[in-house]
């Protein structure tokens, strides 16, 4: 595909250069839809990136946009902090019907800032405040967003810098095979909470993501997450699942954790809670662990209803019949088999891949190449992005809703792309 390289010179001269994704798309985007994205000059993207995970239902989905133009045209709320709405009330009675209840899950819900890092905030002083413990315990190559609290319990050394001051009270330990399966479950972290001379102040609670994506498509076993909830159980901590990349069914099933038979105190969702795109972030806790003061965590915009609107459309949509979740499964297998081809044809560059549902990460020895395939990828007319500490990974998150012709497109393309890139290599 040849592309025309556009006026960038507004974004240049104006915006600031803490931009990143538009450095490796250099198009200017106008329209998109489904799994498609346009440039301004009519050309097509299939997008395997999907807003990092917040467009689970792909871009302007119908069902979703109908259901926000009819409350938009009749003057529906669209701001409204933490007041009562029939927005929120709609959301919230089908959240229970369609989500918690099948679960059999107590939680309260509360709406904190809308992104997701809002939601990790809230989780973390939650905790801290049931608790009366300051330290909190993640893992290491974790990432939970980019305001301070946030920073303190994620891994990348980049973003940590950022900071510009000590991030404190926390605690890093090793995320599932850490040590290649050397060390056992836990091990570390069990000596230290029995060693009083450690230096490890009693947690609060630990903050893990089953699947870490941007610490490069780490999976955790079911064993391992049941055998953390029990440690969690047994030393007086609380769980808190950071479920903001990988649920609302990235994985198959609406809750990532659902598959390890887990019950986490706290959750923590955003992304694709709305469905479209919209800023919208969920803190879920046991009714127990509900001791707020009223005020006592805000945000202007907790309360962005036309988010509500297409969140409960989703819910009906993809979410009452359960069939969604059986397709991102099949979904997923199609994916396993391209990578397991593309693993085997492409032995020598040590091509590995792993994943779940339909989150999958293809890593190379050379952590180089995974950045220039994702580049030869929007050459061909599709985009990708790295993760993993070293950008090592091509990161794979298509919409669920991704047509099988679609997803077959870009899974040839992406063959194709690493093809090319380790011919040039090795």
């Amino acid at each position: 595909m040849t592309i025309t390289a556009p006026d960038m010179t507004v974004f240049e001269s104006l915006e600031s250069e803490v931009r990143s994704y538009c450095r490796s798309w250099p198009v200017i985007f106008d329209r998109a839809q489904g799994s498609v994205m346009y440039d301004e000059d009519g050309h097509a993207y299939l997008d395997f990136f999907s807003g990092a995970g917040a467009l689970n239902y792909g871009h302007n989905n119908p069902v979703l946009k109908r259901a926000l133009l009819d409350y938009l045209e009749r003057d529906g709320v669209t701001h409204g902090l933490d007041m009562s709405t029939t927005a929120k009330r709609t959301f919230l009675e089908r959240f229970q019907q369609v989500v918690l209840e099948p679960r059999g899950l107590d939680y309260k819900v509360m709406f904190p800032g809308p992104t997701g890092t809002n939601a990790v905030e809230a989780a973390l002083k939650l905790a801290r405040k049931v608790k009366g413990r300051e330290s909190i315990v993640s893992f290491t190559n974790a990432f939970h967003g980019m305001s301070l609290g946030s920073l303190a319990v994620t891994g990348n050394s980049m973003k940590r810098a950022g900071a510009g001051i000590p991030l404190v009270h926390g605690t890093p330990m090793p995320f599932d095979n850490y040590f290649d399966g050397r060390v056992p479950d836990f091990l570390w972290f069990e000596r230290l909470l029995e060693d009083q001379g450690s230096g490890l102040n009693q947690p609060a609670a630990v903050i893990v993501e089953t699947i870490q994506g941007e610490g490069g498509i780490n999976v955790a076993r079911p064993e391992w997450l049941r055998a953390l909830a029990d440690l969690c159980k047994r030393r007086d901590m609380l769980l808190i699942v950071d479920d903001i990349q990988m649920g609302c069914g990235r994985t198959g099933a609406f809750f990532s954790f659902e598959e390890a038979g887990i019950t986490p105190d706290i959750v923590t969702l955003s992304k694709s809670i709305s469905g479209y795109g919209m800023p919208m972030s969920l803190a879920l806790f046991k009714p127990e662990l509900d001791v707020w003061e009223p005020g006592e965590h805000n945000g202007t915009f907790r309360g962005n209803n036309p988010a509500f609107v297409t969140a409960t459309a989703a819910l009906d949509a993809y979410w009452a019949d359960g069939q969604l979740e059986k397709q991102t499964v099949m979904r997923g297998e199609q994916v396993e088999t391209a990578l397991r081809e593309i693993c085997t044809a492409q032995a020598r560059a040590g091509a590995e891949y792993r994943g779940r549902g339909l989150a999958w990460g293809l890593q190379f020895i050379d952590p180089s190449i995974a950045g220039r395939v994702c580049a030869r990828a929007f050459e061909l007319g599709m985009l990708l992005e790295t993760s993993g500490p070293r950008s090592e990974v091509v990161k794979l998150l298509p919409a669920l809703t991704i047509t099988p012709d679609e997803l077959d497109e870009g899974l040839r393309t992406l063959t194709r792309a690493v093809s090319d890139v380790i011919s040039e290599t090795l």
